[in-house]
């Protein structure tokens, strides 16, 4: 039979359970696009640019059992969208990247969108194709496919050539898809050495990131049993429910929370499972785990890299955790847990009461923002965050209570992620809440899509903190510097930008507006209506977690430059008062 590599790869992603497809269409890709309008089962949606879609397609794979998708014309396309493939691949987010290529039946060069492709991607994916004959392409779809989501996921690239798309080729036969997957096997023994090093600690801890998700209860169980505290990665907030009275919050160092700090004080064994001890969860790796760790990955190359591990289990955490756990419950007896469940809660009321109390002025008070907003929302209501201050606000405030309720751009830590992210997010699960957190410096970068939410009537609001900084990097500066540098965004008038792409607006102004301003919003996303919301944000209270990170980075300095930036600081402090 004679088809179109562009109805081979719409069958193909037809065949894999693609729901949606995000990008712009042009010359090298417009079959593809006319494909895609006949699918009963895939919806192309135009975005305002590539990095927009590539932080939609990633959101879609957050939240639900489908993989995102990216159908982006060659070179620019694929560049401009390099920066969210590059979030997907660092946060283990499957993907799957389709671009057009060049033309590979020609001998002229010099064509249009003519650079090496592959090399652009490789150091960014899983694995690279480059399809060069119609009998492959079906078939390189469902390998790209498995390839994204097995082991530790990720994103995968497609080049597909121009003519290929465009003319049609003998096709010898269209390859049925198989959907089982792998896992790598259990190590038995492993699962044993676990559970008995678990089991005789006095103060085990229960760490654990984005790959613990699947398996929240059989962590709760564990932690009842052994009398564990829990903390989270960023990315994990949603492995562990922000109300047991075994949550602690993210991290468990000197940039967590006290609730955390307390109660891994002495810790001397560490079930890890899902988080790799990167940067941002150790808090600039000031979190450092007992000699007696347990550490549960897909990613092999994730166990014993930063931390030595007595007992690393390769393996998936759905297979590994309940097996420690059937282990535990049957070979260990139950451990008392009441005086640590009375100090944990004691230490959080403590710490949201520390800023409550905090003098935010005519500002709005993060502590009374968080509080009112938790207090109106559903409990599966889906917490979209972007990078920046506001990030370590929403982890230290905002308990999330389920799984596939928060997503952030973490490892590349690529801002402007919040608003197309809502977008992916809300599209994927429609009768959810879907809402966003974002500073006014990571709105500016991709506020547009705003456009694409009114387009397709997604309710989606955005509570933009309007400080007139990038704050994060602004406190890094102030507190060693005394001084800022290239940290004052320029002003939007979000009101009249509301009414140019269409959106609704609410303002938080002050604190006795939180309450109004938040129903509001949440009325008018309950119609299908898209919706700025301008808080005027006080970040003069610093989040544990830039102050923790900031000391362990002066503490890791030598004698010499630690005298150096402390004396230049001082110094500052009384030029500049």
């Amino acid at each position: 039979m004679r088809k179109t590599a562009a109805w081979l790869v719409r069958h193909a992603l037809e065949q894999i359970g693609a729901r949606y497809t995000f990008g712009i269409p042009g010359v090298h890709n417009i079959e593809l696009y006319d494909e895609l309008k006949e699918s009963d089962s895939i919806l192309p949606l135009l975005v305002t640019h590539e990095v927009g879609a590539a932080f939609m397609a990633d959101a879609v794979s957050r939240v639900s059992d489908t993989v995102g998708v990216l159908v982006v014309v060659p070179a620019a396309g694929l560049t401009h969208a390099m920066s969210g493939v590059g979030e997907a691949f660092l946060d283990g987010i499957p993907m799957l990247v389709i671009s057009g290529g060049v033309r590979n039946d020609m001998e002229q060069g010099f064509q249009l969108h003519d650079v090496d492709q592959q090399a652009l991607m490789r150091p960014l994916t899983k694995a690279t194709y480059r399809i060069e004959s119609y009998d492959e392409v079906v078939s390189t779809v469902y390998r790209a496919y498995h390839k994204a989501i097995e082991g530790e996921p990720g994103p995968v690239y497609i080049e597909l050539p121009a003519n290929l798309q465009l003319l049609s080729g003998e096709v010898e036969d269209v390859p049925e898809f198989d959907p089982a997957s792998s896992r790598p096997p259990l190590d038995t023994e492993a699962v044993a050495a676990a559970a008995k090093l678990l089991s005789g600690a006095e103060k085990p801890g229960i760490f654990v990131g984005w790959g613990a998700r699947h398996v929240a209860e059989d962590i709760r169980r564990i932690a009842e049993h052994l009398g564990a505290p829990v903390a989270t990665t960023l990315q994990g907030l949603e492995a562990f429910p922000a109300d047991h009275p075994l949550h602690t919050g993210m991290g468990f160092g000197p940039s967590s929370v006290p609730a955390a700090q307390n109660a891994f004080k002495n810790c001397d064994a560490m079930l890890a499972v899902g988080t790799r001890f990167a940067e941002i969860c150790t808090g600039s790796y000031g979190a450092v785990p007992p000699e007696k760790l347990v550490h549960i990955d897909i990613n092999p190359g994730a166990l014993g890299r930063n931390h030595p591990t007595e007992v690393p289990i390769h393996a998936d955490a759905r297979d590994a955790v309940p097996a420690i756990r059937a282990r535990l419950l049957e070979d260990a007896p139950a451990r008392e847990w009441e005086a640590l469940k009375q100090s944990i809660s004691k230490d959080k009321a403590a710490w949201l009461d520390e800023w409550l109390a905090h003098d935010s002025g005519d500002r709005v008070n993060p502590g009374r923002f968080f509080a009112s907003l938790r207090s109106k929302l559903d409990r599966d209501a889906i917490i979209v965050a972007d990078d920046g201050n506001h990030t370590f606000m929403t982890a230290e405030l905002m308990p999330i209570f389920q799984g596939g309720s928060y997503m952030s751009p973490t490892d590349f830590n690529c801002m402007g992620y919040c608003v197309p992210g809502s977008i992916g997010a809300k599209l994927a699960q429609p009768v959810r809440q879907v809402i966003g957190i974002v500073g006014d410096g990571a709105f500016l970068m991709t506020g547009l899509e705003t456009v694409t939410a009114v387009k397709n009537g997604l309710g989606v609001a955005w509570f933009v903190f309007n400080d007139g900084e990038l704050s994060q990097i602004a406190q890094a500066q102030e507190m060693p510097y005394q001084r800022k540098t290239c940290t004052t965004v320029g002003i939007l008038d979000y009101r009249a930008f509301a009414a140019a792409t269409g959106c609704e607006f609410v303002a938080i102004e002050e604190g006795d507006a939180i309450d109004a301003g938040i129903d509001r919003a949440i009325e008018l996303m309950s119609e299908n209506r898209p919706v700025i919301v301008d808080v005027r944000i006080d970040y003069s209270k610093k989040t544990q977690f830039t102050i923790g990170a900031v000391k362990t980075n002066i503490k890791r300095f030598d004698t010499r430059n630690k005298l150096r930036i402390v004396t230049r600081a001082l110094w500052r402090k009384v030029k500049y008062r």
